[in-house]
């Protein structure tokens, strides 16, 4: 693996690419995006592609990647460029991408902006809040969240975000009137450290959730969108967040093994499926729905 920084005019992109460019087997390099998740989060499943070049990255402002704008707000038209500059240094042509998340959001941004980037995205449970019939209050339940992590800190905010993200079907009177979520049911601490600066639970990302994807560039770009989504999201926000991108978007939605992080190992607490996860994205990728 090797290490590159792209200096931009607003941060230094700090990515890595794991094998030969131009690449071995002739196909585009496989590049690897999430948010607020950097290229450390991919470690698992760019192992399960040991024949490919696979490029990650980490986000400006997050893991290595130095932030020099002044600004601590994440926006998917400014992660999309961030991105294009990346793939623009590589010099090999455009990519196959698979985009998690917050990335994925980016990703969906990035085919509209720059639509020669990439051959086929994957867009795995993109968290577009306020795309689903019950929009307004999935965005009082996303202003809940901050509440929590501002009033009484990091503990509290990330429980009431698993609360959030765990409750299945839409956000109902039932959901708001439950008692707030303790953090120590979760193994989380209850103390507050001071710090409100987490991208996850404040509100510098909430332009990521709030993106509406410009569905005539999609639609005019060549590159071939898959929506994707875990088959124990079904149910959860990003679940149905993803249904809806599809239907936005016109195209059935694809499934894949496990939940929201199906790709990771247990390194970051609740462990996917790797291993079935690499193996879909492979078909996925080759073209399979």
């Amino acid at each position: 693996m090797e290490t590159y920084t792209r200096e931009t005019v607003g941060a230094d992109l700090v990515h890595d690419v794991r094998g030969p460019l131009p690449t071995a087997d002739g196909r585009p390099p496989l590049f690897m995006i999430g948010q607020p998740m950097d290229a450390s989060g991919f470690v698992a499943l760019a192992a399960r592609f040991p024949e490919r070049t696979v490029v990650t990255y980490d986000p400006r402002g997050l893991g290595r990647s130095v932030r020099r704008d002044g600004r601590t707000d994440h926006t998917p038209e400014v992660q999309a460029d961030d991105v294009h500059a990346v793939i623009e240094a590589l010099g090999a042509g455009p990519v196959e991408m698979f985009a998690s998340s917050g990335g994925a959001v980016t990703a969906l941004a990035l085919v509209a902006r720059h639509p020669g980037d990439v051959t086929t995205l994957v867009a795995h449970e993109p968290p577009l809040i306020t795309l689903t019939p019950d929009g307004p209050a999935a965005v009082r339940a996303r202003a809940e969240v901050r509440e929590a992590y501002e009033q009484r800190g990091w503990g509290a905010g990330m429980a009431a975000f698993v609360a959030m993200t765990s409750w299945e079907g839409e956000f109902t009177d039932a959901y708001f009137a439950r008692p707030a979520p303790d953090p120590a049911a979760f193994g989380m601490p209850a103390e507050d450290d001071g710090s409100r600066d987490d991208p996850l639970l404040s509100d510098r990302s909430w332009a990521i959730s709030d993106y509406r994807p410009d569905v005539d560039a999609l639609a005019a770009a060549a590159t071939r969108v898959v929506i994707a989504v875990g088959e124990e999201s079904r149910a959860v926000q990003t679940g149905r967040t993803s249904a809806a991108t599809a239907e936005l978007l016109g195209h059935p939605v694809a499934v894949f093994p496990s939940h929201h992080g199906g790709f990771l190992d247990g390194e970051f607490g609740y462990p996917g499926k790797p291993d079935e996860f690499g193996q879909r994205l492979r078909e996925v990728l080759d073209g399979a729905s």
